[in-house]
């Protein structure tokens, strides 16, 4: 593939309907589509309400604002959506520098990821307790999320990712101490879904050296997974998936098992993928202003960034970009304008679509 910035392709724009999408547009992250993008993160950041909490309460003592809790990620909504709703600020300020609104985008890092805060999360996280808080999709966000701040060459970039670490160390080692104990997957299409969970965590580990978590996870993934067959695609999507289980499964194997293996185990877990004709239906959503309902534009999206990583690791499989080109253009349009149920956190999942489009970081396998 192309780099990101060069890749000949015609500007997303969200006010396409979704025809001319589908007959028009391929997908690429511009800085056009990044000063869209960006609006998205930085309504719901600083939000403090509506919020989902999720905690489990002590005490009396912890009926408190979610920002006292949560000094760094009280807003979008909950938890994870405003750590990935920081993890798109990093991650278009880091590839568009010059957007529009890029001096807005480090104010509010600046406001907020200091090393106060970053210990107070930490704290929040190391309360047995709380051990089971964002397990494991906040957790793989958060991950992400710093592993976007270590990539940066911004000028406060190493300084942010500082003071993240203790929370992210508390992460990691709740990895460490969950994934033995988790003796069978979870499979559903949202939150709690394994494979999602460990595919973040395997590229923070890979990315930053640790070999323990690394190894952890692939064998892991490999006790879970490595018997799968005729995964029943056909039952996607349940009523409120924001990701796809089967395709989710997919993307971790393709990180843990080398060509060698992954591509007899693919042909066995979904055969039909090597028709060049197949063909996916996309999840349609019939209420973008109901919070669950419109999860369905995030299955889209998840489909596509794992289609995609697909297609661009294997030539035998570059046809499902189709596939997934199909699935960004029945969501993508919707992004900007919607309703806060989908806003606070859509943007994120359309930002990771179109950077696995161009492949950003993995080199094609033989």
């Amino acid at each position: 593939m192309n780099k990101l910035l060069n890749t000949a392709a015609l500007v997303i724009s969200a006010s396409l309907c979704h025809a001319a999408m589908a007959s028009e547009a391929s997908h690429e992250l511009t800085l056009t589509e990044a000063d869209k993008l960006i609006t998205l993160p930085l309504h719901c950041v600083e939000t403090p309400y509506p919020y989902k909490t999720g905690i489990v309460l002590g005490s009396a003592d912890d009926l408190k604002e979610p920002a006292q809790h949560h000094p760094i990620f009280y807003g979008c909504f909950d938890w994870h959506s405003a750590a990935h709703g920081y993890w798109s600020l990093v991650t278009l300020l880091r590839q568009f520098p010059e957007m529009e609104h890029a001096n807005e985008a480090r104010a509010i890092l600046e406001r907020n990821l200091t090393a106060e805060n970053g210990q107070r999360e930490a704290a929040f996280f190391s309360k047995d307790i709380n051990k089971s808080f964002e397990r494991t999709y906040g957790w793989a966000w958060l991950l992400k999320l710093s592993d976007e701040l270590k990539a940066w060459d911004g000028p406060k970039a190493a300084e942010y990712a500082a003071n993240l670490q203790p929370l992210v160390d508390v992460i990691v080692q709740r990895y460490m101490e969950f994934l033995p104990q988790l003796l069978y997957p979870v499979r559903v299409g949202e939150h709690s879904n394994t494979a999602f969970g460990l595919s973040f965590a395997h590229d923070y580990a890979v990315n930053h050296g640790l070999t323990e978590l690394q190894e952890l996870i692939e064998a892991r993934a490999r006790n879970y997974f490595s018997d799968d067959e005729n995964c029943p695609i056909s039952w996607e999507p349940s009523g409120y998936d924001f990701i796809s289980p089967c395709l989710e499964e997919i993307g971790l194997m393709q990180r843990v098992l080398p060509a060698d293996e992954f591509l007899p185990w693919l042909q066995a877990f979904m055969p039909q993928l090597a028709d060049k004709d197949y063909s996916l239906a996309v999840g349609k959503v019939s209420d973008r202003s109901d919070g669950k309902l419109v999860h369905l534009d995030g299955l889209n999206f998840s489909r596509a960034w794992n289609l995609y990583a697909l297609a661009n690791a294997y030539p035998q499989y570059a046809h499902l970009r189709a596939v997934a080109d199909q699935h960004m253009a029945y969501s993508y349009p919707n992004l900007i304008g919607d309703s806060y149920e989908g806003g606070h956190w859509l943007g994120s999942f359309a930002i990771q679509a179109l950077n696995s489009a161009v492949d950003l970081r993995q080199p094609p396998q033989s």
